[in-house]
């Protein structure tokens, strides 16, 4: 095996598990509420939790990695990942669950942009869309078979094993990243921007805590508070990025229509999905009354529609172009998730595997779109840049689009019983995922990427 083709292994195993750790634990939650004794509400913060670690170490990983080596930031953050989850699989309270969440999602915010950013200026031009393609497969496969595997342990032993399941990948990837990486150090490093840093993750905690929040028990002018504070935080980075030197968001980077499109279609296609997939599985489960392995089992459909999704885009990206699998990913996910509204009792399977089927086909062309297209027009150090924005749109998406659709689900639940506040979250996260629609003109046609990389 090639030394590029080793360091492309490390990442997709880091990716796996991160996908792994957001979808086994999910149809979990249910019982988890339960066994925890905690709402709805907050018990979505074992999946934000991990979200939230991730996403803010993420802009300090590269840095560190030029501090320490990439071998040894890579081979730490899974170590410190596996010590993390054996100790939430020893959890005694919903506190303390919470609390190893976030350090496990630190260590695996560590390796995936890091690992990311090493593969990607290993792969250029052309290959990229390859090493994209075998992304996209991780993405296929752990959402397949980790909610099934979850459902089957939850079902038939404890919701603890959920998290002990993670240990064997995290610590072959500490292996891996041991013995295969071998990068040098930057001969010269630059000051971490902390006061960015701090700046950056107060915005985000904030904010997902104000959606969190607001719909919630908690009184109104509480989440509103945090999220003033979240938009205030926004605004002081954006003066902050102004007058430092090497910022540790660099915003500039966001004038590439490839990018800025791709984080936009990343919010309204995978991220719209967790918080549809977190409400169905709370339905089917609470409602339905499915169990946890039949639950997870139709996200098999997913991946199936998704693998055929990656297929398309394998084989048409180039002749097609972004701008117009970015319009069909999205008509035909949001269609998938209407079609959750015809969902009444036990005996609409149907209904639900072609729902999940379209979801499946129309989030694997906008995410499979979106990874491809993201980075292209980026090299060397920008890459790494680069690669912290998106990895933090990826993260945030997933968060926020939970977040955001529990919000909606409780407001709606004051008014509407249970299957009507089901189905009208259902209708407004599918009108949600069209949004970027009307972002599409700004992309380049086809004919115009080509003449760009001809100039």
């Amino acid at each position: 095996m090639t030394y590029r083709y080793k360091v492309a292994l490390i990442f997709l195993i880091g990716f796996f598990i991160d996908c792994i750790n957001i979808f086994i634990s999910a149809v979990a939650l249910p019982t988890l509420s339960a066994a925890l004794h905690v709402s709805t509400s907050d018990v979505a913060w074992v999946a934000n939790a991990y979200i939230l670690g991730l996403t803010l170490i993420i802009p300090v990983s590269t840095w560190l990695a030029g501090r320490f080596g990439s071998r040894e930031i890579l081979t730490a953050s899974m170590i410190l990942f596996t010590a993390s989850v054996w100790m939430c699989g020893l959890a005694d309270s919903f506190n303390e669950l919470v609390i190893w969440r976030f350090v496990q999602g630190m260590g695996g915010g560590l390796l995936i942009p890091v690992g990311q950013a090493l593969t990607f200026n290993l792969f250029k031009g052309e290959q990229r869309a390859k090493i994209s393609t075998l992304v996209m497969a991780v993405a296929l496969i752990a959402p397949a078979i980790s909610p099934t595997i979850g459902g089957i342990i939850v079902d038939s032993s404890s919701w603890r094993w959920v998290f002990y399941s993670n240990i064997p990948f995290s610590l072959i990837a500490a292996l891996l990243s041991w013995f295969w990486i071998n990068e040098a150090r930057p001969t010269s490093l630059p000051r971490p921007d902390i006061k960015g840093l701090l700046l950056v993750s107060a915005a985000l905690g904030s904010l997902l805590m104000g959606m969190s929040l607001y719909g919630g028990d908690a009184p109104a002018w509480v989440a509103a508070l945090f999220v003033t504070a979240g938009v205030t935080f926004v605004l002081l980075y954006g003066l902050h990025y102004r007058r430092c030197k090497n910022p540790i968001i660099e915003l500039s980077l966001l004038k590439s229509k490839k990018l800025s499109t791709s984080i936009f279609i990343y919010y309204a296609i995978p991220g719209v999905f967790t918080g549809v997939n977190l409400m169905s599985i709370f339905f089917l489960q609470n409602t339905l009354h499915f169990s946890a392995r039949l639950t997870g089992m139709f996200m098999i459909l997913y991946a199936i529609g998704a693998f055929i999704a990656m297929l398309i885009c394998g084989r048409t990206y180039n002749r097609m172009g972004a701008k117009r699998l970015f319009a069909l990913g999205m008509l035909l996910h949001s269609a998938g998730i209407a079609t959750l509204l015809l969902v009444n009792d036990p005996s609409d399977l149907w209904v639900i595997v072609i729902a999940y089927s379209l979801m499946g086909i129309g989030g694997g062309i906008g995410a499979n779109t979106a990874q491809t297209t993201s980075l292209m027009d980026f090299e060397g150090n920008d890459t790494h840049k680069a690669s912290v924005i998106w990895n933090i749109n990826r993260q945030m998406s997933f968060s926020i689009g939970a977040a955001l659709f529990l919000m909606v689900f409780n407001l709606l639940l004051k008014h509407f019983d249970t299957t009507q506040a089901y189905h009208a979250t259902f209708a407004i996260a599918s009108l949600v995922g069209l949004f970027p629609l009307f972002q599409l003109s700004q992309l380049n046609t086809q004919k115009d990427c080509h003449a760009q990389r001809n100039s």
